[in-house]
């Protein structure tokens, strides 16, 4: 499985299970409105193809962790001595920070290419086997309730 190096943000939130993700590589317009209720941002926001890439979300384009691991020349927090640090302390959304504190050790301990395979492997629906977004409560396509996080 080969993977995108702009979908290994440096937070651990890995980009390839995001729903502002999918939604915008799916072009999934009913997807895209939900989302717009969540982050408060128009339809035409709803757009990313990766933290690391050059189009990224609007929330994403100034996080303070990928600001500090530029500032440190390293790929993520799973580099940094300092994990968890403050910045991971006050991580805004209570669902990322849980996925970041599972997610960085894992991504330390595995390295990249096999901590991303995990992370889709991860997000799968038990019931059917759709492909699903992080934080995901109810399967897209079987409708079945899912614990995504």
């Amino acid at each position: 499985m080969e993977h995108r190096k702009e979908l290994a943000a440096p937070c651990g939130l890995y980009c390839g299970v995001c729903g502002i993700l999918i939604a915008h590589r799916e072009n999934n317009e009913k997807f895209k409105e939900k989302l717009t209720q969540v982050y408060g941002v128009g339809v035409e926001e709803i757009r990313c193809r990766g933290c690391l890439s050059d189009e990224v979300f609007f929330y994403c384009r100034t996080c303070p962790i990928k600001t500090c691991t530029q500032e440190k020349n390293i790929e993520g927090c799973f580099q940094c001595d300092d994990f968890p640090c403050k910045i991971i302390d006050e991580f805004p959304i209570p669902v990322g920070k849980k996925v970041i504190l599972r997610s960085v050790p894992a991504w330390k301990k595995l390295g990249t290419e096999r901590w991303m395979e995990e992370e889709e492997a991860r997000y799968v629906c038990p019931h059917c086997g759709l492909n699903l977004f992080r934080g995901a409560k109810r399967c897209r396509n079987c409708k079945e309730a899912v614990d995504m996080d």
